[in-house]
């Protein structure tokens, strides 16, 4: 997947998360649709400036999520990226919280070359019984025509717990047996919680030939032992101003941590050997 999609070794891929849409809770219909496009803008622009490599839009503060979401929310979503797609330089991604087909659908119609979406699974979680239809999804996949559009799935859902009684292993085994994923995200508990690099390396041991990508809580100080186990890093809260996720992203945070990474990507210069007179 990395090889021709992302143009370097481990990807860091920055969020673009957008305000509140039409049809959520939060939204402010006074500001409307337009200060939404200059905010989305602003962001990529600032990701872009910092140097990130990778790009993912999604709805973030579209709280509380459904799981499946209204056609207004693609919508909105379609064109806020349309009007931006023009500012936007690198590779990119999307991902309508929490509806896998929605996501799919976004994706044909503005061009994005990957999505991430819980795919797989069975839970408890704070948004009630989350049930996944996978094969389902497949073929919705194949009927649009989007078999070119990479599918991450995130395998440790936030805020959800997976309902059989199955370790993280036999989970990672099975939904790349069934599904065939380009890549799985294991997640700490919420966006900005620290993902465990235990159970990173467990799912990077339990399926060697897929990709793994850290999917929340990652930061300066932790992206190198996190690139030590996970082929790619997605980091949204990090990025912000102050580091709150609330903030819009911060350029020179966003500059901080690619600094980080290009460190982490460098392998140690050996200590000379001196002569021995």
């Amino acid at each position: 997947m990395w090889n021709d999609l992302f143009a370097v070794d481990k990807p860091i891929i920055g969020m673009c998360h957008l305000p509140a849409l039409p049809g959520d809770p939060h939204y402010s219909s006074r500001q409307g649709m337009r200060d939404i496009v200059d905010y989305a803008r602003r962001e990529v622009l600032a990701l872009q400036e910092g140097g990130i490599d990778a790009i993912l839009i999604s709805n973030e503060f579209s709280l509380p999520y459904l799981t499946k979401t209204e056609p207004i929310t693609a919508a909105a979503m379609a064109r806020i990226i349309g009007e931006v797609m023009t500012d936007i330089t690198v590779p990119f991604g999307v991902n309508v919280l929490w509806d896998g087909r929605a996501s799919i659908d976004l994706a044909v119609a503005t061009g994005a070359s990957f999505v991430r979406e819980i795919f797989t699974g069975v839970y408890a979680s704070d948004f009630g019984i989350w049930d996944t239809n996978i094969g389902e999804v497949a073929r919705h996949r194949s009927r649009v025509g989007a078999e070119d559009v990479r599918m991450l799935f995130n395998i440790v859902p936030e805020a959800a717990t997976y309902l059989a009684s199955r370790d993280l292993a036999a989970i990672a085994k099975s939904t790349v047996f069934n599904a065939r994923p380009d890549g799985l995200c294991v997640s700490g508990l919420t966006a900005g919680a620290t993902t465990d690099t235990d159970s990173l390396r467990t799912v990077k041991e339990a399926v060697p030939g897929t990709p793994v990508v850290v999917n929340t809580g990652v930061k300066d100080t932790t992206i190198a032992d996190l690139l030590s186990v996970a082929d790619a890093a997605i980091v949204g809260t990090f990025l912000k101003r102050d580091g709150l996720f609330a903030n819009p992203v911060d350029p020179k945070r966003v500059e901080k941590l690619m600094a980080a990474v290009s460190r982490a990507r460098t392998p140690a210069s050996p200590v000379p050997v001196g002569k021995v007179g």
